[in-house]
């Protein structure tokens, strides 16, 4: 029997030991389901692992209800993806093509299990990863973004959906199954997102989205050992190692895990990558990593406000006004680009203005003139990203040599490449357009005018710390103070018993994900020093 995909074919195939089905067996139920019953709904928690012992089981493309992929599942095959890791929801439904024999094992009995047996925990992520990522790349999903070139809001949700790894497909407003799809749903022929086949997502947002697959998570009133805000490297590596020292973690970010680094279309001087990764793909790694240990990811939540109990723990409050509460508290928040002070800059945010050069930017600047303003590591990588489709690429750099702010690498590449032009002495003093950005002025020893309709902006770092009130000490740019700088042994101790700082964010840290990496590992001894004194251990 085929596997799902052409690529699992061997992953697939590869069965789990005996042993593991033995172990199974002890912590699940035997469940029958007859030929053409539901196994797995479209939209419901993936929260059941199902190992196959005899039949055969089908995933269903939501959009033409016939078979995903060319193959199905029988015996020694398990059904699911990397959903089961997160408790989000399912992407694609499933069902019986026979009768079938499975054993089901509820999803924290098999991650508790998957913890004590690494071989089987191997097996089942791999295989779980490359549905994911077969998914991904078939263009057969259940969310359907109608009219990603005409609206900026579908845009924002693409760019959200992409980035945390959400498969979705694309159609253009004027497509006939776009009129199709219109007519079944009996709205307008516009913008649109639908869900499944005919379910339309009313005033579509990245939040709802993320509610649709379990990436917004319902928290409860359990209290974590530590609560970590902010998924990018340092976050995601603290979120690893915390799982695989038994801390019950919580990851909230406010956009995207993976952080500024998971925007970032190639990362070269990171060990272990000879040929280059990109952040997202890094980022990736690092998080079903940490959902392989039970770590859990909320997302997008926006902390806006942290107050300490009486009993020592901490409550963060989110921006949809709920709190969440831990023993530990580990700020990973890292910066962001500062937003310039340019007429009309938040009029052409997502209508020509970007702060990030993924997949999705890039699709809207094939074959025109792109500007970057930035002299750092990710506006040269951005450069050098989009160069692939755009016409050319212009690099406006306020100072006049890149050798402080940029790798030698980086900046050999950027000299040697016809398709790009750095303008050193170069600022934006105005943009131009109606809708969408058209052009921009310039002030400079070169051109006063450059026409683009894309202007990507990766200057500045401005932390974001804005919500820890005035408790937690910062320094005269609002980066968290640590280690000797308060008179504080560890360096990722901040001037709050309990509160931990990490990456980015923190005074003084080096700006490579290398070193945020580092620093996320580390600081989860002290983490567990603080909680397990807190628990009297």
């Amino acid at each position: 029997m085929e596997s799902l995909a052409a690529d699992l074919r061997t992953m697939v195939r590869t069965p789990l030991h005996d042993d593991h089905v033995a172990q199974l067996r002890e912590i699940g139920r035997l469940v029958h389901y007859k030929a053409g019953d539901t196994i797995m709904e479209l939209g419901v928690p993936s929260d059941t692992f199902f190992y196959m012992l005899d039949g055969e089981a089908e995933a269903i493309d939501t959009v033409t209800g016939h078979r995903y992929g060319n193959g199905s599942l029988g015996p020694t095959q398990f059904i699911g993806e990397i959903s089961l890791l997160t408790g989000g929801s399912t992407m694609l439904p499933v069902r019986a093509c026979k009768d079938c024999e499975m054993i089901a094992v509820d999803r924290d009995a098999l991650l508790d299990l998957m913890r004590k047996v690494p071989e089987m925990s191997d097996i089942i992520v791999t295989v779980f990863a490359a549905r994911r990522r077969r998914l991904l790349e078939s263009n057969q999903a259940s969310l359907t973004l109608i009219g990603l070139d005409q609206d900026r809001n579908i845009r924002a949700i693409a760019a959200f959906a992409g980035r945390n790894r959400i498969p979705f497909r694309t159609l253009d407003v004027a497509d006939s199954e776009a009129c199709d799809i219109a007519q079944t749903c009996q709205i307008p022929q516009e913008p649109s997102v639908i869900f499944g086949k005919d379910v339309v997502v009313r005033d579509p947002s990245p939040q709802k989205v993320a509610k649709l697959f379990g990436l917004d998570l319902d928290l409860d009133d359990t209290v974590q050992d530590v609560l970590i805000v902010g998924g990018g490297p340092s976050g995601i590596a603290a979120a690893v190692y915390a799982g695989a020292e038994g801390l019950r973690a919580l990851v909230v970010e406010d956009a995207t895990i993976g952080g500024q680094a998971g925007t970032s279309s190639r990362i070269e001087n990171y060990m272990g990558f000879p040929t280059g990764i990109s952040g997202a793909d890094l980022c990736w790694r690092g998080e079903v990593q940490a959902m392989k240990f039970g770590t859990r990811f909320a997302v997008p939540r926006r902390a806006t406000g942290m107050v300490r109990q009486g009993d020592g723990t901490f409550c963060v409050t989110l921006d949809d006004g709920t709190q969440t509460c831990a023993r530990a508290l580990l700020i990973a928040t890292g910066v962001q680009y500062r937003r310039l002070p340019l007429d009309r800059l938040a009029h052409f945010e997502g209508a020509g203005i970007y702060y990030a050069a993924t997949d999705i930017e890039a699709r809207f600047c094939r074959d025109s003139d792109v500007a970057i303003i930035g002299g750092g590591n990710s506006a040269g990588q951005a450069a050098m990203f989009l160069s692939r489709s755009a016409k050319h690429v212009h690099l406006l750099v306020r100072g006049q040599s890149l050798a402080a702010s940029m790798s030698a690498y980086l900046s050999g590449r950027l000299d040697a490449d016809p398709r790009i032009t750095i303008h050193y002495g170069t600022q934006v003093t105005g943009l131009e357009g109606e809708d969408a950005l058209t052009a921009v002025t310039l002030s400079s020893a070169g051109p006063a005018r450059l026409e683009t309709r894309a202007l990507f902006i990766m200057v500045g770092a401005a932390p974001n710390t804005e919500w820890l009130g005035d408790d937690v000490k910062t320094d005269d740019k609002g980066f968290v103070l640590t280690g000797q700088a308060i008179g504080r042994d560890s360096a990722y101790e901040t001037s709050v018993d309990g509160v931990f700082a990490v990456g980015d964010v923190r005074s003084g840290s080096v700006k490579r994900v290398a070193s945020a990496v580092g620093e996320g590992s580390v600081v989860i001894s002290r983490i567990w020093d603080h909680v397990a004194k807190l628990q009297g251990h």
